[in-house]
């Protein structure tokens, strides 16, 4: 029986994004989300990751859509592997189409 979030997801066609944040320091972080407001908005909270509990994030460089999370989560995947300057050569190609407030 698939979970709850599954079964919603399939049901409403939203998207899932692969992100990339812009953290204090000029360091990255990667990741993924069905909401990417709400989801940068944790991070800004201190309630997203570690990592971006110790580097808060400045904004959110790019994101790209999937239509589910398996797919966003091999791409998240390959994105981590590569370096900081792919990264945001990555995110050039796939500037946040979604606004994104910074507190």
């Amino acid at each position: 029986m698939p979970a709850l979030a599954e079964t919603t997801q399939k049901q409403t066609g939203a998207p899932w994004y692969l992100y990339l944040l812009d953290c204090k320091g000029g360091s990255t972080y990667v990741g993924i989300t069905n909401d990417l407001a709400r989801r940068f908005a944790a991070h800004q909270a201190g309630k997203g990751a570690r990592y971006t509990r110790a580097n808060p994030p400045i904004a959110v460089l790019g994101s790209q859509p999937f239509p589910d999370r398996a797919s966003a989560s091999r791409a998240e995947y390959q994105l981590k592997r590569k370096s900081a300057a792919q990264k945001r050569e990555w995110a050039c190609d796939w500037p946040c189409s979604h606004p994104v407030e910074v507190d």
